[in-house]
């Protein structure tokens, strides 16, 4: 597909895995403040070219960002409090009571917490010519996330489908946004503020030559604004529930696979309306991100679906997706779009063709090269650099951890095709290999430079519904030993930007 942005732009370089939401902060999560600035100097002094960051949407119950409540909008807490100082939106010693220096985020303690000093500060704030501008650029989901978020608000949190019909059916909704015009404007300027702040760390990145890449979920979360403000884009039942929903079929791993409970896509009406849900849901993702992180590609291509109400995903099936149509209709609109395809799982051959007819690079994960003779994730085995490479994910063991668990084959084959070198951590050697490789793009969780294990770093474990994304890098971390380490491996492997 010509219609795509082949090589990012760039060739052979580097960047790092490191969410926002862990970045060094005062106020118990990471945010737009001193500290994403500090990082992108630190990406910089280390020769990267980019910095990959999970999704920045809002988080819900179980705090991840991919099953988020509205999948156009950012997420409140990335706000930082100290520019809301600067701009007298908040005072020095109201921001002072939200100090939190717990070692992993504590997302209860601050959804008790920093909604009602956002609400101080909008209570504040004065409309510009900026906010008037923002809100027209961003009508298409803006006025939906702004009453939406207001029924949530007067429904106590609970599901949508459960409000009364009047708030519950879209379109008659519409008729009774007056009613909570007060709190609709509040969550407009929430919108705003996280859209300013952002847009200057972006183009603070710019200014040291790093873009920045972001994830897309593929799906979004059945409970959002996605859902109810386009059930028709839904297999959904006549009260709004799906008939069926996402996850994957059992496998060595999972026995029962995984049920992830996600509404699936009404693809037929998404093809005879030429996709525009997708080309709209596209388009907000690229006004966040230089690059863009598809994820579960091969969804794409075939997506399994299981029967609502099942506990377990054994009983679900295989259904195909439009596959290129999809593509070509987001290439038509925009034509230098740069995607990222996570390929990885049950990869079949309807999922590789996919990824040639894109030309997308797909992902190669080291962690999943040692377990048979000659794996098509090893280094030595790529056949294009049209590819991105990873030690590990944000879904995965730290690197560290992992090798510490490896069976003795799969430490064997490792041996074999990743030398120890003695001069530095065995995760350095991983690192390294994956740096050595031809794709041209290596991504390394800032966990794994920093040797972390599990205990100390992991970020998520799939199919479980607590204890995840609530990793805090230490205020520490940025050391001149550490960028020298980083800086060294970087040039001797020619990537450096």
């Amino acid at each position: 597909m010509e219609n795509y942005t082949k090589n990012f732009g760039f060739k052979h370089k580097s960047g790092i895995l490191m969410p926002i939401s862990s970045l060094p902060s005062k106020y118990g999560i990471g945010s737009f403040g001193k500290s994403a600035y500090d990082f992108i100097d630190f990406l910089d002094k280390t020769g990267q070219k980019c910095w990959q960051v999970l999704p920045l949407n809002p988080t819900s119950y179980g705090d991840s960002p991919y099953q988020s409540p509205a999948s156009a909008a950012g997420n409140p807490y990335f706000i930082d409090l100290d520019i809301l100082v600067k701009k007298h939106l908040l005072t020095k010693e109201e921001v002072l009571a939200l100090k939190n220096d717990s070692k992993k985020i504590d997302y209860g303690w601050l959804f008790n917490t920093r909604y009602s000093a956002l609400r101080t500060a909008h209570s504040r704030f004065v409309e510009n010519k900026e906010y008037k501008a923002f809100l027209k650029a961003n009508a298409s989901w803006v006025e939906d996330y702004a009453l939406f978020m207001a029924l949530k608000i007067h429904y106590n949190y609970c599901q949508w489908t459960l409000w009364a019909d009047e708030h519950r059916d879209y379109s008659k909704a519409q008729l009774c946004k007056d009613e909570f015009e007060t709190e609709m404007s509040f969550w407009r300027w929430v919108q705003f503020e996280f859209s300013a702040q952002w847009q200057n760390i972006v183009k603070y990145a710019h200014s040291k030559d790093i873009v920045i890449i972001g994830d897309m979920p593929i799906y979004v979360a059945h409970d959002s604004m996605d859902v109810w403000a386009s059930p028709e884009q839904f297999l959904l039942d006549e009260n709004f529930n799906p008939t069926v929903v996402a996850g994957c079929p059992p496998d060595g791993y999972s026995p029962d696979g995984q049920l992830w409970g996600n509404p699936i896509y009404n693809w037929a009406l998404m093809k005879e309306q030429g996709f525009s849900w997708w080309i709209k849901r596209v388009g907000s993702a690229f006004r966040l991100y230089d690059i863009l992180r598809i994820d579960h590609f091969r969804g794409f291509a075939g997506y399994y679906n299981i029967p609502h109400g099942d506990s377990t995903a054994r009983n679900g099936k295989w259904d195909s997706a439009p596959g290129i149509e999809l593509f070509e209709a987001i290439g038509n609109k925009y034509p230098k779009s740069k995607i990222i395809a996570e390929d990885l799982g049950f990869i079949t051959d309807d999922v590789r063709e996919l990824l040639v007819k894109t030309g997308f690079p797909g992902m190669k994960m080291l962690q999943f090269g040692v377990y048979k003779d000659d794996d098509e994730y090893m280094p030595r085995m790529f056949t294009t650099p049209n590819c991105v490479v990873y030690p590990s994910s944000h879904d995965s063991d730290c690197t560290y951890t992992w090798l510490c668990e490896l069976p003795e084959d799969a430490k064997a084959r490792l041996a074999r095709e990743c030398p120890r070198n003695t001069k530095q951590p065995r995760t350095y050697d991983v690192i390294e290999l994956a740096l050595g490789s031809i794709a041209n793009l290596a991504i390394i969780p800032m966990q794994d430079y920093l040797v972390l294990s599990n205990e100390e770093g992991r970020m998520n474990t799939p199919s479980t519904a607590s204890g995840n994304w609530g990793w805090r890098i230490s205020s520490r971390y940025n050391t001149e030993s550490l960028r020298n380490k980083i800086r060294a491996l970087t040039v001797k492997t020619k990537r450096q930007k």
